[in-house]
C-alpha cells in the first residue's frame, strides 16, 4: 500500500513538472480537500506551480485549509500578487499571523501588495523589478542588470535620487551602448504611468490608447512603486470585458467560474427580481388586450416574432454603444450622432424585415390587416429598440454608473413593453380588417 502511495505521488510529481499548464487548469475542478492534499504532498517547485495555476477563489479557500509548513513555502516563494490577493480576503489577525512567517524582506514586498485592492493598479504590480539611477552609465547598468538578473522586460525605468520616475530606457539600446555613456543619453520619455490607486479599469484604458508591455506604478509622490507586466495587463483586458459581459445580464463582476453557491446567489437574486418585475410589467401590457388575442388568437401566434426582432435590433445598437463607451470613441459631443446613426440604421433594417415578415403572413393568413399590423408594429418597435439601445448605456454613463451594469435587462423591459403595446394597439385599431 505504501509503495502505491509513492508511486502516484511520484507520477503526480511528473506530469506537474512536464505539463503544469494541464495539471493547472485541471486542479481547479478538484474539491478544496483533493486540492489540498495534493499541494501538501508535492515538493516546492511542483507546489508552487500548482498554486500559480489556482483561481482567485479556489486559492483563497485553499490557503486557508494548509498546514503552515505549505503556507510557509507558498507565503515565502509564491507569486506575489497572486498571495497577497489571497491575503487581502482573509481577516486581519490571519492575515498578520500569516505574514509574521516571511523573512523581513518578503513581508515588505507582500504588506505593500495587500494595502491595495485586489482590482487596483496597486494589487496588479509587481514589486520585484530594477530601478536605473539617472546618474549611472551604460556599463554600471548593464552590470546591475547581471548582478540582480530582473524579470526580462523590454524597457527598464529610470529614477533619480529620491525615487522619482523621470524617463525609460529600452534593454537593446542599453545593451548596444558605449560602455562610459550616460542612460540619460539614451533615456526615453514614458510613454505613460499609473497612480497605485488606480483602478483596475484605467489600467484596460491606458494600455488600450498606449499599447505599452510593461506599466509603471508610482505612488502620489511620482515615487516608482512597481511595475504593471504585461501578462498581468494582459488579465486586466480579459477580466475587463468579461466583467462587462456578467454585468450587463445582471452577474456580479467579480462572480467566477467556480465562485461558491452562496455568492452566486447572493449576487445574482436582485437583478433576477428586477427582472422578474419588468416581465410582469410585460405580461400587463399583454393582459389589457387579452380580449383582442382571444378573438384572435394569430396575434398570439406573432407577438414573439415582433418582441424577437426588436430585441435582436436592440441588443445590436447596445454592444456597439458599449464598445464605444469602452474604448472613449464616444463623448458628449458624439451622443446626437451615435443616436441617428442607429436610429437611420434600424430604420432601414425595420422596413426592410417589415416587408419580408408582411408578405410572410399574409402568404400564412391570407390578411391584409394582419399583414398591416405586423409590417407597421415591426418597424416602431425595431426603431425604439434601437434608439433603446443607445441611451440606456449614454444615460448610465452620464449619472456616473457603470454603463455595463444591467443595461441588457433593462433594454429587455422596454423592447418588450414598446413591440407589445405597439404590436396590440395598431391590432386594435385595424381590428376591423382581421
Amino acid at each position: 500500500m505504501g509503495q502505491s502511495t509513492h508511486a502516484v505521488q511520484s507520477l503526480n510529481q511528473a506530469y506537474i513538472r512536464l505539463h503544469p499548464e494541464k495539471a493547472q487548469q485541471a486542479i481547479n475542478t478538484l474539491p478544496i480537500t483533493e486540492i489540498v492534499a495534493l499541494i501538501t504532498q508535492q515538493p516546492p517547485a511542483e507546489m508552487l506551480a500548482l498554486w500559480a495555476g489556482l483561481t482567485l477563489e479556489v486559492a483563497t479557500e485553499v490557503f486557508e485549509q494548509l498546514p503552515e509548513p505549505a503556507t510557509r513555502v507558498i507565503l515565502q516563494r509564491g507569486d506575489a500578487v497572486l498571495t497577497a490577493r489571497v491575503l487581502v480576503r482573509l481577516s486581519e489577525a490571519h492575515r498578520e499571523a500569516a505574514l509574521a512567517s516571511v523573512d523581513g524582506l518578503r513581508r515588505r514586498e507582500l504588506t505593500s501588495l495587500v494595502q491595495y485592492r485586489e482590482d487596483s493598479a496597486g494589487g496588479l504590480m509587481d514589486t520585484n523589478f530594477l530601478p536605473l539611477q539617472e546618474s549611472m552609465t551604460a556599463r554600471e547598468a548593464m552590470h546591475q542588470i547581471r548582478k540582480y538578473r530582473p524579470r526580462f522586460t523590454r524597457q527598464l525605468y529610470i529614477i533619480d535620487e529620491a525615487g522619482v520616475l523621470q524617463h525609460m530606457v529600452e534593454l537593446n539600446q542599453l545593451a548596444m551602448a558605449d560602455g562610459a555613456e550616460a542612460i540619460q543619453s539614451l533615456s526615453q520619455p514614458l510613454r505613460t504611468r499609473v497612480t497605485a490607486t488606480a483602478t483596475r479599469e484605467e489600467v484596460s484604458e491606458l494600455l488600450k490608447q498606449h499599447h505599452v508591455t510593461d506599466l509603471p506604478v508610482v505612488d502620489l509622490s511620482n515615487r516608482l512603486i512597481g511595475i504593471i507586466r504585461y501578462d498581468a495587463l494582459m488579465d486586466t483586458v480579459r477580466e475587463e470585458s468579461s466583467a462587462d459581459m456578467l454585468t450587463m445580464v445582471g452577474a456580479s463582476r467579480d462572480e467566477h467560474a467556480l465562485s461558491g453557491v452562496r455568492f452566486v446567489v447572493k449576487k445574482r437574486l436582485p437583478w433576477l427580481s428586477i427582472n422578474l418585475i419588468t416581465a410582469f410589467l410585460a405580461a400587463a401590457v399583454v393582459g389589457w388586450f387579452e380580449a383582442l388575442i382571444a378573438q384572435f388568437t394569430a396575434l398570439a401566434v406573432l407577438l414573439p416574432v415582433v418582441a424577437g426582432q426588436s430585441g435582436n435590433t436592440g441588443a445590436q445598437a447596445l454592444a456597439v454603444t458599449m464598445r464605444g463607451l469602452a474604448l472613449r470613441e464616444i463623448g458628449s459631443s458624439q451622443w446626437l450622432r451615435v443616436v441617428r446613426k442607429e436610429v437611420g440604421a434600424a430604420a432601414i433594417n425595420g422596413l426592410a424585415i417589415a416587408l419580408m415578415t408582411a408578405a410572410g403572413v399574409y402568404v400564412w393568413s391570407r390578411s391584409v390587416g394582419l399583414m398591416l399590423v405586423i409590417g407597421v408594429s415591426m418597424v416602431i418597435a425595431m426603431l425604439a429598440a434601437a434608439l433603446s439601445g443607445v441611451i440606456i448605456p449614454i444615460v448610465l454613463s452620464s449619472l456616473g454608473q457603470d454603463p455595463a451594469q444591467s443595461s441588457s435587462i433593462i433594454l429587455t423591459t422596454v423592447t418588450d413593453v414598446v413591440g407589445f403595446f405597439a404590436f396590440l394597439s395598431i391590432a386594435t385599431a385595424l381590428s376591423g380588417m382581421l
